[in-house]
């Protein structure tokens, strides 16, 4: 039995040395990093205590073999990943520029991880706790299928789903991902949503009305992350606002990731949300001040230690 699943990429990650060296000119880059939102969600959830897995593929190359050694070092089930020897392992270019903004270069559609099969799920979900859904992961018809199998498999065994929309306006747009993403949300019981992600999802401008729409389409949590001013959490019984920790920001990415495996993660171990909350404010700090995505992971002890020297 597994207690927490995810599927999606996995990927290796190369990040500008230079802040605002524009992708499309020479430069260096420094890596590969570990990354990828599912990966990044199922490494901290690991080393959280509970039983993690993800299902995922990568090539038979340098990268592939380095992701998939780097999981099993934190505790991540990976008898779930593929090995596909003619495909490549899936890639991410990032770049950072001193306003705070990112560009990216994403080779993921194309990559060994676009070629996961549904027969990979096999005994991983039986008794799953939950199951875990990143936007990112969704970036085709036949992803977005394997996410409605794994989750009808999962609320038919009692499990829960969390679903982090990460997505952007432009993909909302094409034909039927809005309709399918919508069909997600009926079955989220905890919803990860940032910035305007749930207003431009649900189609509310006032924060209220999104929150008001996801509960009437089944949501029974809402985690809004707001990055370093902290989090603002909805139930059935109100609202509750955290704010955030000072830290010096070194390197965003993969903080959205840990935090709301952290709160789902301790959620799943019993952990009352007021408290999650804390120790999730704190895995994103955490993160933020690492370079490398899934560098910022941490274990229950280090947040402990976190907390404890800026409370």
């Amino acid at each position: 039995m597994t207690d927490i699943v995810t599927f999606g990429e996995v990927l290796a990650e190369f990040m500008a040395t230079r802040i605002n060296q524009r992708l499309g000119e020479a430069g260096q880059f420094a890596g590969p990093y570990p990354g990828g939102a599912p990966a990044i969600f199922i490494d901290q959830a690991a080393k959280l205590g509970s039983t993690a897995a993800l299902v995922s593929a990568v090539g038979d190359d340098d990268f592939g073999r380095m992701l998939v050694e780097r999981l099993k070092a934190d505790g991540v089930d990976t008898s779930s990943i593929a090995t596909l020897a003619d495909e490549t392992t899936a890639s991410a270019f990032v770049t950072y520029y001193d306003d705070g903004s990112r560009d990216f270069i994403f080779n993921i559609a194309n990559g060994a991880c676009a070629r996961i099969a549904e027969a990979q799920f096999g005994p991983v979900l039986e008794g799953c706790k939950l199951f875990h859904v990143a936007g990112t992961a969704l970036f085709s018809e036949h992803m977005i299928e394997l996410a409605r199998v794994a989750i009808g498999r999962v609320k038919a065994g009692g499990g829960r789903i969390s679903f982090d929309p990460n997505v952007r306006k432009e993909m909302l747009d094409r034909p039927g991902v809005r309709e399918a993403l919508t069909g997600l949300l009926s079955s989220t019981d905890i919803l990860l949503p940032s910035d305007d992600e749930l207003n431009v999802l649900v189609e509310r401008e006032a924060e209220s009305e999104a929150v008001a729409r996801a509960f009437e389409l089944g949501v029974s949590e809402i985690v809004l992350k707001r990055g370093g001013d902290g989090c603002r959490y909805y139930d059935g019984s109100g609202m509750r606002e955290l704010p955030g920790f000072e830290v010096e920001e070194v390197d965003p990415t993969g903080a959205g990731d840990s935090f709301g495996a952290t709160f789902c993660t301790l959620r799943s171990q019993g952990m009352a949300a007021a408290d999650a909350l804390v120790y999730a404010n704190a895995a994103g700090a955490s993160a933020v001040s690492r370079q490398g995505a899934m560098e910022g992971t941490s274990t229950r002890e280090q947040l402990d230690a976190f907390i404890a020297s800026h409370s």
